[in-house]
């Protein structure tokens, strides 16, 4: 049975909404810098947001929730789908004011995630949404940090004075493909999902060029050294940007001033995708990811682990278990795009699709790419260094910054933070190998992957060797 979200309690509300939120992975550090004011409440800094971790290691969080969870749509992975006998209820924009404001003054919180399933219809989620935050930066004079999702369909005006509003905007993709989307979400489209995802970024640029700041969003400063980077390949805009298409509709024009001259979405946009519903492999994947960096500057792709909630031929059975060792592998080779200049189509293809479970994808790569090592730690180039496995842009910085000094040797690299570990089959120093060891890709994928002692856990210990969950229950002896 359904209940109305009239019967429900403020608590009952947040439990119920809240535990709806969980499925939703894109949240990350703030990327926004913004001070505290007087008379307003909390503040937003850039050491980050939610769940995620500082450069002085601090823990923030935040407040994630749906506006509501009575759906429309019929997605057949979604918790939240309509055809899913489940409670329902729907947070008033009030409800959700006292919330972040109480969850704030207790020091629970440091901002707000907000997100919503379709109820009745896009506009009129995005308005519920758009009115949330409206009284929370105005009438509750809220300061800190607001991450929202965009809803697809909503009209464009909406969508954008919500951008005026909020730290950083989402529209998640859902599914890396479009024939995905049409099997499991047959309501939803990806043009109706790339439309305000281009909206988002139009507004993003405008907003940055009048301010006199480059069209496109600061990344890490590491990635001017990289010639071969992804972020390289994408037009330059100028004051021409007009031209190209990128400049926001008039709808901008038509805000107030005050409005109109306020930061829009400064810590950028992000998406998400769900990965192990359909049958993409890996390099679908990770080609997909590319194209939405370079296409809508996006700040984030996030990939989320799909998780059987619902039972349905055209699903994974729900016993299969999340596939928690991709999704890592894939932030890996995310992290790779970002920082350290690799292209998705030099870490996979047509030939090799999918990342080796036991294998990072920077030391797969390199196993398969063994006539570009080792590499000489005392002369190569930085964007040499990057490929190294165990070699970090940090460490890759020191060690061109410490061997203007002096020749490095092993001990030396051990003290840079170079994971030795990994490194030691790929570099010299001087001309030497730090062990005599053969250069070849069975004998290191075995030394690196270990995986004679692997094999012969799994014979004695096979109740053991298993993927965790996160939903899972406590294993005794783990932690």
């Amino acid at each position: 049975m359904q209940l109305s979200s009239q019967t429900l309690s403020l608590s009952e509300k947040l439990n119920l909404l809240a535990d709806a939120a969980k499925y939703d992975v894109a949240c990350t550090s703030s990327g926004v810098n913004r001070a505290g004011k007087q008379g307003h409440l909390g503040n937003s800094v850039s050491c980050g947001i939610c769940h995620s971790f500082s450069s002085d290691g601090r823990c923030i969080s935040l407040l994630k929730i749906l506006q509501s969870n009575d759906c429309i749509y019929d997605c057949k992975y979604c918790v939240n789908r309509a055809g899913n006998d489940r409670q329902r209820a729907t947070f008033t924009p009030e409800e959700v004011c006292t919330l972040v404001t109480e969850f704030y003054r207790r020091n629970y919180i440091e901002g707000l995630f907000l997100s919503s399933a379709v109820c009745k219809n896009p506009a009129h989620t995005m308005e519920l949404m758009y009115r949330t935050l409206h009284l929370l930066r105005n009438r509750y004079r809220f300061n800190g940090y607001i991450h929202v999702k965009a809803i697809p369909g909503a009209p464009a005006e909406l969508i954008e004075k919500t951008g005026y509003l909020a730290d950083r905007m989402s529209v998640n993709l859902e599914l890396p493909t479009g024939e995905g989307l049409q099997k499991l979400a047959p309501q939803k489209t990806q043009k109706a999902i790339l439309k305000p995802m281009r909206q988002i970024q139009s507004g993003i640029v405008d907003y940055r060029l009048t301010a006199g700041k480059s069209a496109f969003l600061e990344r890490s400063s590491g990635n001017r050294y990289l010639s071969h980077s992804i972020f390289d390949t994408r037009k330059q805009i100028s004051a021409s940007a007009a031209d190209l298409g990128w400049i926001s509709s008039s709808s901008a024009r038509s805000l107030p001033e005050k409005e109109r001259s306020a930061p829009f979405v400064p810590a950028g946009q992000s998406t998400q995708m769900i990965i192990g519903a359909t049958k993409e492999n890996d390099y679908q994947l990770l080609s997909t990811s590319q194209l939405l960096y370079q296409q809508y500057d996006l700040k984030r792709v996030f990939y989320s682990a799909y998780i059987p909630v619902n039972e349905d031929s055209a699903l994974p059975s729900r016993e299969t278990k999340p596939p928690l060792l991709r999704e890592h592998r894939l932030y890996q080779a995310d992290w790779l795009l970002r920082f350290y200049g690799f292209q998705a189509d030099e870490l996979l293809d047509e030939a090799h699709p999918n990342f080796h479970a036991q294998l990072d994808p920077k030391c797969d790569w390199a196993l398969r790419h063994m006539e570009l090592f080792p590499v000489e730690i005392n002369t190569a180039e930085y964007a040499d260094l990057l490929r190294v496995p165990g070699i970090g842009p940090k460490s890759a910085m020191r060690i061109l910054k410490s061997r203007r000094s002096s020749h490095l040797s092993f001990e030396h690299l051990k003290k840079i933070g170079v994971v030795l570990k990994r490194a030691k089959y790929f570099i010299t120093c001087e001309g030497k190998m730090m062990y005599h060891m053969r250069l070849e890709q069975q004998f290191l994928t075995r030394q690196l992957t270990g995986e004679e002692a692997a094999s012969n856990w799994e014979v004695s210990h096979p109740e053991q060797y298993q993927q965790l969950s996160l939903f899972d229950a406590a294993v005794p002896g783990h932690i």
